[in-house]
């Protein structure tokens, strides 16, 4: 016997990231809803095939990430993928400028223009990097969580992601206060490895495992910006759901096609 689909525990599980998710690959709100309406409509449909083996969100965000990569997202002419040595800092004048007292910059809420400039900044990464960043860093999966709806292996995740978080820093310092850069304590060859160190905690959720007297100040600024950077990206993974998104925790196997139907029915028979 088939198990039910089981709409309304999925619904309240997984809308919000699912709309997180289509919200930042597709670029809109319009396409973003049609995306989770459709993911969950396709999961309605073949629930008989899923057999429990996998985590469901897994599955789901599966299903979102191929149709939005079939249908929404557009092709672009493909340029080179930039080489991690080309997107470390190292040869940036300038660091954050951590105020003296109050709260530190990544631990405020987001400005309006922070948020804007991420959002930008995100749309325009390469297809691979937005994709595998705005599941690991906005809907806040595990790199083995990610690989596995990618279907590669964690190392490409990280690969991608801690590039395309360096690209997302590079663009959020333009809109945050800046200070002229320290000079570095260690040859560039130590500071490269502690920046991997601490992008591969950032993966693990540790943002701060770094000893604090291992690292100088001028890598603790930029650890600091990747923090920021981070930060913002978690908090445009808890945007408000659109009406038509809370629509389907009642109405999970019917398309916008029928329920559009319905409605029209509706107002015949009124």
């Amino acid at each position: 016997m088939t198990q039910e689909f089981p709409h309304r525990r999925l619904y309240e599980t997984y809308a919000p990231r699912l709309h997180a998710l289509a919200r930042r690959l597709c670029g809109n709100e319009h396409d973003a809803a049609d995306m989770v309406q459709d993911t969950f409509l396709q999961a309605h449909r073949r629930w008989s095939t899923f057999r429990g083996r996998a985590d469901p969100g897994t599955w789901l965000y599966a299903i979102a990430v191929r149709r939005c990569r079939r249908t929404v997202i557009q092709p672009r002419r493909r340029r080179p993928t930039p080489q991690f040595s080309q997107l470390a800092p190292f040869a940036d004048t300038t660091v954050i400028d951590r105020p003296a007292r109050g709260p530190a910059p990544w631990e405020r809420a987001a400005t309006a223009e922070q948020v804007r400039v991420m959002e930008s900044a995100i749309a325009e990464l390469p297809v691979d990097f937005r994709v595998a960043l705005v599941l690991k860093d906005i809907i806040e999966l595990s790199v083995e969580e990610t690989a596995r709806v990618l279907g590669v292996r964690p190392a490409t995740v990280k690969t991608r992601v801690h590039r395309a978080r360096l690209m997302l820093r590079a663009a959020l310092m333009r809109v945050t206060p800046q200070r002229p850069a320290p000079e570095p304590s260690y040859p560039k060859q130590v500071c490269i490895d502690l920046l991997h160190a601490k992008l591969a905690a950032m993966d693990r959720g540790l943002g701060a495992a770094l000893s604090q007297s291992v690292v100088c100040e001028r890598c603790r600024a930029v650890f600091e910006e990747l923090d920021l950077t981070q930060n913002v990206c978690a908090s445009l993974g808890k945007a408000e759901i659109s009406r038509a998104i809370r629509a389907l925790k009642d109405n999970p196997g019917t398309s916008k096609a029928e329920r559009a139907s319905k409605s029209r029915r509706r107002g015949a028979k009124g």
